[in-house]
C-alpha cells in the first residue's frame, strides 16, 4: 500500500474535475447515505481520504468507484459542495487509462458493450446487450425467465434501431405555441413503450403536440460519464443541436436518466468554453444554448398546470393509494436538476392528488434501486429494490408511480425474483393519468409484467373495463 503522502492524485482529480478533496472533512455524511455503502470495500468517506493521501494503489484497488451507482445522494449532502460522484467517475476513467485491471470485470464489460452500441448504432440496443452480457460472462440463460415474460409482453425490441447521424440543418422558424421537443431516450422505443404512448396521449389530451426530432442519439446513460465525461457531455449536445435547429427552445425528457444527463452536460457546455468549443469543432457546428431542458414530470405541474390537470379527469383516482417513486436522478442533484426539494419532492405527489387519488407519505421516494447495475451486480438490485417495494406496501401503498424506464425495470419486472409477499403494480405515472383521463386503452397496461388491473378494476370504478386494455 502506498505510504508516501503525496498531492499528485488529488492535484490529478481537480485538474481533471474540478473537485478539491481537500475539503473534505470527513463527516461522513456521503458513506451514511448511500444506499451501497454496505456492499462497498471503501466507503465513500474512504475514497476521499485515499485521494487526500496520494493512496493510488488502495484506491485504484477498491471495488467502490466500479460498484457506484451514481445516485447522486452522496453529492446532494455533501456539505462541503464536493461532487463526490464524479470523483468516483474519474477513479474509474483514470484506471482506465493506466491500464489497471477493472475491479468488477462485469461492469466494465457493461461500459464497454454499451458504448459500442451507441457508437455503432446510435442508440441502446437492450436485447443484444443482454444477450452479449450473458454470453461473455459465461451466463448464457441468465435471466431467461425474464426475457421470456418481456417478449411475452411486448418489452423486447427484437430488431435494433439504427441511426443515421444527421448533419444539422439550417434553423428553422420558431414553432407552434403548443409544439414542444419531446427525446424519448431509447427505452421508450423499446422496453418502456407503455411510457411513451402513455406520455403522448397524456400531451395530446392537454394541448401539446411532443415532436421527436429526427436522427436523435443516445445520452449515453451511465457508461458514458464513467469512462469518459467528454462523450457523456458531446453526445446530448448533438440532438440538443437537432432540438435547436428543427427550432423548438424546450425540450421535455421522459426518462429520468436522459433528463439527468441532458442537464449534466448544459452545466459542462456552460461552465467550460473549452470543452464547448472543442465539441463544436468535432461537430462541424455551433449550438446557440436555446433549448430549455424539462422533465415530463416539470413540464406537467408547471406548464399545464395542475388545474388543467383537473380539468381532463374523467374517472377520478378515488381511493387508490399511491407511492410516488422519484428515485435517482429526477431531483439529484439540485445543482443540476434544478429541484427545491430534492430529499422529500412532492410534484408528482401533487399530480396525483389532481387526479383524485391519494398519495402516500413513505420513506423511500428518493432511494436509489441500484439501476446501473441491474445486468452485472443483480443481487445487489433484489435487494435495493426490495426494500423499496416492502416500505411502499408498509406504508398501506396500493401501487407505486414512477417516472424512469430504468427504476420500472427494476422494481415491475423482477418482482417475482425478489420473493416478495405479494407482489405490488409498479406504473408510470403517466399511465396513470391516461386510466385518469379515461383512455386505459392508451394507458397500454398489458404490457407491466407486475399487472396493475385488478388492483384498479377493485379500486376504481367497474365501468373503467380495464381487463382489455
Amino acid at each position: 500500500m502506498e505510504t508516501t503522502l503525496s498531492t499528485h492524485l488529488a492535484e490529478r482529480i481537480r485538474e481533471e474535475t474540478g473537485e478539491n478533496v481537500f475539503l473534505c472533512y470527513q463527516c461522513v455524511k456521503c458513506t451514511s447515505g448511500c444506499p451501497l455503502a454496505e456492499f462497498f470495500d471503501l466507503a465513500p468517506n474512504q475514497v476521499l481520504r485515499a485521494a487526500q493521501l496520494g493512496m493510488e494503489e488502495r484506491l485504484f484497488d477498491s471495488r467502490t468507484p466500479w460498484l457506484c451507482a451514481s445516485c447522486q445522494t452522496c453529492t446532494t449532502r455533501c456539505p462541503q459542495g464536493i461532487d463526490v460522484a464524479r470523483v468516483m467517475d474519474f477513479v474509474v476513467a483514470e484506471g482506465r487509462r493506466r491500464g489497471v485491471e477493472p475491479k468488477v470485470p462485469d461492469v466494465a464489460l457493461f461500459h464497454k458493450v454499451f458504448l459500442r452500441d451507441v457508437d455503432v448504432l446510435g442508440r441502446a440496443y437492450e436485447l443484444g446487450l443482454m444477450a452479449e452480457m450473458n454470453l461473455r460472462t459465461g451466463h448464457p440463460f441468465h435471466d431467461l425467465d425474464l426475457g421470456l415474460a418481456m417478449l411475452r409482453h411486448g418489452k423486447i425490441r427484437v430488431v435494433p434501431e439504427f441511426v443515421l447521424r444527421r448533419s444539422p440543418h439550417v434553423a428553422a422558424a420558431p414553432r407552434p405555441e403548443n409544439e414542444i421537443g419531446y427525446f424519448p431516450g431509447c427505452s421508450l422505443h423499446s422496453m418502456a413503450a407503455e411510457f411513451d404512448r402513455s406520455t403522448r396521449a397524456v400531451l395530446e389530451t392537454v394541448g401539446l403536440r411532443p415532436v421527436e426530432p429526427k436522427g436523435w442519439v443516445c445520452c449515453g446513460s451511465t457508461p458514458a460519464h464513467r469512462v469518459d465525461e467528454r462523450l457523456a457531455t458531446r453526445l446530448p449536445l448533438e440532438s440538443l443541436i437537432l432540438l435547436e435547429r428543427e427550432g423548438l427552445d424546450e425540450v421535455t425528457l421522459p426518462c429520468a436518466a436522459c433528463f439527468n444527463r441532458f442537464r449534466t452536460a448544459v452545466r459542462n457546455l456552460r461552465e467550460d468554453e473549452d470543452l464547448r468549443h472543442g465539441l463544436e469543432d468535432d461537430l462541424g457546428t455551433t449550438y446557440g444554448d436555446g433549448v430549455q431542458v424539462l422533465s415530463l414530470l416539470d413540464l406537467i405541474e408547471s406548464r399545464v398546470g395542475l388545474e388543467a390537470v383537473r380539468s381532463h379527469v374523467t374517472r377520478p383516482l378515488e381511493g387508490l393509494r399511491v407511492a410516488c417513486y422519484y428515485g435517482c436522478l429526477l431531483t439529484r442533484p439540485p445543482s443540476v436538476t434544478g429541484a427545491e426539494d430534492a430529499e422529500y419532492p412532492m410534484a408528482m405527489d401533487r399530480v396525483i392528488q389532481a387526479l383524485g387519488g391519494e398519495p402516500v407519505p413513505w420513506d423511500s421516494k428518493v432511494t436509489c434501486c441500484g439501476a446501473s447495475l441491474s445486468l452485472t451486480n443483480i443481487e445487489i438490485v433484489l435487494a435495493m429494490s426490495r426494500s423499496i417495494l416492502e416500505n411502499a406496501r408498509q406504508r398501506g401503498a396500493d401501487v407505486v408511480a414512477v417516472a424512469c424506464p430504468l427504476c420500472h425495470s427494476n422494481l415491475d419486472a423482477r418482482q417475482k425474483q425478489m420473493g416478495l409477499e405479494s407482489p405490488i403494480p409498479v406504473l408510470y405515472f403517466t399511465q396513470l393519468m391516461a386510466v385518469a383521463f379515461g383512455m386505459p386503452e392508451r394507458a397500454a397496461l398489458s404490457r407491466n409484467l407486475t399487472d396493475p388491473r385488478p388492483i384498479l378494476d377493485s379500486k376504481l370504478p367497474a365501468s373503467l373495463k380495464l381487463a382489455g386494455s
